[in-house]
């Protein structure tokens, strides 16, 4: 249970900081990357996954509960050597990483607060912390986080029966596949903590002009999430019945 506290506080922490960090730094006024553009924050992401997986061996680097839950669908017996695949751990896992990426999104606001103290926009403050839709149908906004997810989980599952041995810059490049290409309608979450817990962050940090949390929308990037994971686990489940 210390490891996977540990691990993936720490993971999923180093995940949001860079990751929320540069979107902060693409959108916030006045910041040196002011005007990075879309690509930006895809390769930003990229890189705060790749340094999360890094941070969070210890746990297997799940530091996203669609991962777990893609794990515990599959069927594996462990979600780390050493640490079994049942409920218990599961917890644990969601726990940790809902406490990482809430930390990771505070340590964004400190490395920018003179830039949210001056920023103006509430959709560009509370776009650095949490995703939102482009066009707002929640039940399509599921189902973009749904295909996201699934091809994430997938991949990142299929890796593990590969010989490819890229590990986390795999995972990375995948990520800013994801983004460059699925990103757009809903800002992909991708990862129930990486929204929820940036999400509380913003609510309850003393920001200026921050605006509302939006809570309306904050169950698409938990419900398409897991969904994508459940759907990925399942497809490897399959695969051997197939012959695959």
């Amino acid at each position: 249970m210390g490891t996977i506290f540990l691990f993936e506080i720490m993971g999923t922490a180093m995940l949001i900081l860079l990751g929320a960090g540069v979107v902060a730094n693409a959108i916030l006024v006045g910041t040196k990357g002011m005007g990075g553009g879309w690509l930006l924050i895809n390769f930003g992401w990229g890189l705060g996954v790749f340094a999360g997986v890094y941070v969070a061996y210890g746990s297997g680097a799940h530091i996203n509960p669609a991962v777990t839950v893609g794990l515990m669908t599959s069927g594996a017996e462990e979600f780390a050597p050493g640490i079994a695949a049942n409920l218990q751990n599961m917890l644990a896992y969601f726990s940790a990483q809902m406490i990482g990426a809430f930390l990771g999104a505070v340590g964004a606001w400190l490395a920018y607060k003179k830039h949210f103290d001056d920023e103006t926009d509430p959709g560009k403050i509370l776009g650095v912390f949490s995703t939102g839709p482009e066009k707002r149908a929640y039940g399509w906004n599921v189902v973009t986080e749904v295909i996201g997810t699934y091809v994430l989980v997938l991949l990142v599952l299929m890796f593990g029966e590969t010989p490819a041995e890229l590990g986390p810059l795999a995972v990375a490049l995948v990520v800013v596949g994801i983004g460059a290409s699925l990103g757009g309608p809903t800002g992909y979450a991708i990862n129930p903590a990486r929204d929820l817990g940036p999400r509380i962050a913003h609510a309850l940090l003393p920001i200026g002009n921050k605006g509302s949390s939006d809570w309306a929308y904050s169950w698409v990037p938990i419900v398409g999430p897991i969904l994508g994971a459940i759907l990925a686990g399942s497809t490897v489940q399959v695969l051997p019945l197939l012959g695959a």
